[in-house]
């Protein structure tokens, strides 16, 4: 058990706690321990053999146990008490946007409620809407929030599933007569939200083998197909993992036909019958004698094609494009000289302005934005201008002390409700860069909406859209909002779009980033961090960038800080 699911046991026993009203304090410390856990930097195993993890601050004994426990045998005795004392389904409410704890304690107490298809019938009979503090706009607001549970509710974020997988295929790898083993599918395409995952493996074991030995695996509940070259492993938390098993003169096309979507495969195999091959599941074949493919490079060698990046397999004009050898060189995380969008203790960040800096300078930045929240947004510590003054007093102190890495004053102000930015002009003048993000009212219409972010565009002070459409993959759908009118004010003022890269927003959509780019809009990959450990999101943000086919001529801050700079200044002298 990794420090990322052992802060999900964490979590988990927070929320249970929680629901059967527990003691605050007792639900605030396994949260604050989770967070803890989650951002911890260095060897976790090694933390918690050795007991430094104990030293970390928000991690008491009771927590160390737990988390003891869980590292060492896979479970929580803490949770399954608790598991069996809450029904499950006041958890899955959780996920409903619009009920917090308090609300389904109300639920469960005043209707009996228990489940989401019983809370789905409170809402269409009325009862729901009755109960004080509720009322009908909730309730409406609810059956929604179910719709959209039940849409989403078999997916994860990609980050989990790919460590997940990539976890499941560093074990198989370790098993004797392995040879190769890689994740595929939707994971390899780096898509935003992942159902199940899909390995490919190449060996001289016995797929009987393979999957008698992967049964055994920690975690693991069954696995269907044992012996068949293509098998389902089931884990104990109800995700899956396709498994297929072939020799590995022919791994390059396993692998390739388990990454590609349907449609690519479709114009993969149109391509190659084109040329006099026959590509289907079973392999490359010409005249009827198989071509060995050892790895991908081989096979779209072979079909007169330049190997395309997984990221663009999705069945657009990639393998025409391959044809012609006109694909482009993507970004990759190198290009990127500036880490920007970061949180610090000022706002709602768990790292000092130093921290980040060191932290980034050793991940070779050249350049770090530091953006906390404006006053506006108090729930999340919202800077005032006094408290202000202090962060860039300190942060021209650390300028002062290296000369490694600069770091600019940014703000991510708030965009009010009438498309103001949060502060006023002369004061915004004081920062060298503002991010504009929308994070509240966002139930406002589309025009409403739309009105809102095109005169925040507007404004000089103005060098990037934050996270443009609100959305939280599987938690809240994006608000209401024209986003080609966005693209084109933005082309037209010079503003910058962010590819969000926290991996629950991923906003901007990768399926509007070509679009955006060919506007004239430059896009920067933001990390959203609020601690070190958030760095590591700029890496998923990367893989959406690519997935919009996006070059580094592309980025804003892949631009040294001159340049990132000058895109700030040119807005002002607008």
């Amino acid at each position: 058990m990794d420090k990322h699911a052992a802060a999900h046991v964490l979590e988990q026993i927070a929320s249970f706690l929680d629901l059967k009203g527990d003691n605050e304090f007792k639900v605030r410390a396994f949260r604050n321990a989770a967070r803890a856990v989650e951002t911890l930097s260095g060897d976790f195993a090694h933390a918690v053999a050795s007991g430094a993890l104990g030293d970390v601050k928000g991690v008491g004994p009771a927590t160390l146990e737990v988390v003891r426990e869980a590292v060492l045998t896979g479970r929580s005795s803490v949770l399954e008490t608790l598991r069996r004392d809450v029904p499950p389904g006041l958890v899955e409410m959780l996920r409903i946007s619009g009920l917090g704890v308090s609300k389904i304690r109300a639920l469960h107490d005043r209707l009996g409620i228990s489940t989401v298809a019983e809370l789905e019938v409170a809402a269409r009979d009325g009862r729901l809407a009755r109960l004080p503090r509720f009322g009908e706009k909730t309730a409406e607001k609810i059956l929604k929030g179910i719709e959209f549970l039940r849409r989403t509710g078999e997916y994860r974020l990609f980050h989990h599933a790919l460590r997940q997988a990539e976890q499941l295929c560093r074990g198989i790898l370790a098993l004797p007569g392995v040879a190769a083993a890689e994740v595929a599918g939707s994971v390899r395409r780096r898509c935003e939200i992942i159902r199940d995952f899909d390995l490919a493996v190449a060996g001289t074991a016995a797929p009987q083998e393979i999957s008698e030995r992967l049964a055994a695996f920690s975690g693991v509940r069954d696995v269907v197909g044992v012996g068949d070259a293509a098998f389902t492993v089931h884990f104990e938390d109800g995700v899956a993992a396709d498994i297929y098993y072939g020799a590995p003169d022919a791994f390059g096309h396993l692998l390739a036909w388990t990454t590609g979507s349907a449609r690519h495969l479709e114009l993969l195999a149109a391509h190659a019958a084109r040329h006099g091959f026959t590509l289907d599941a079973g392999g490359l074949r010409k005249d009827g004698a198989a071509i060995p493919c050892p790895d991908e490079a081989t096979l779209y060698r072979s079909l007169g094609l330049a190997w395309v990046p997984p990221e663009l397999r999705e069945g657009g004009d990639e393998v025409s494009r391959a044809a012609a050898g006109k694909l482009p060189r993507l970004v990759e995380r190198g290009d990127l000289v500036g880490f920007i969008h970061c949180h610090t203790v000022y706002s709602d960040g768990t790292n000092t302005v130093a921290e980040l800096a060191e932290a980034c300078r050793a991940a070779g930045y050249r350049y770090l934005g530091i953006t906390d929240h404006s006053v506006a947004a108090a729930y999340a510590g919202g800077l005032t201008e006094e408290t202000i003054a202090r962060q860039h007093a300190e942060i021209d102190a650390v300028n002062r002390a290296t000369s490694d890495i600069r770091v600019l004053k940014g703000i991510e102000a708030d965009i009010l409700v009438d498309g103001a930015l949060d502060y006023g002009p002369e004061f915004l003048d004081r920062f060298d860069f503002v991010i504009g993000s929308i994070h509240s009212r966002m139930e406002l219409d589309q025009p409403t909406m739309t009105r809102r972010v095109l005169k925040a565009i507007d404004d000089p002070h103005l060098a990037i859209v934050g996270h443009p459409t609100g959305r939280l993959l599987l938690a809240r759908e994006a608000y209401p909002i024209d986003m080609d009118a966005v693209i084109t004010r933005a082309a037209e003022r010079g503003v910058a779009i962010e590819i969000n890269a926290d991996p629950q927003r991923l906003d901007l959509d990768w399926r509007r980033c070509a679009g955006a780019r060919d506007a004239g809009v430059p896009i920067s990959i933001g990390a959203d961090a609020h601690s070190i450990a958030g760095i590591a999101n700029v890496d998923v943000g990367i893989g959406i960038a690519r997935k919009g086919w996006l070059q580094a001529r592309d980025i804003l801050n892949t631009r040294e800080v001159a340049g990132f700079l000058e895109h700030a200044e040119a807005r002002k002298g607008r």
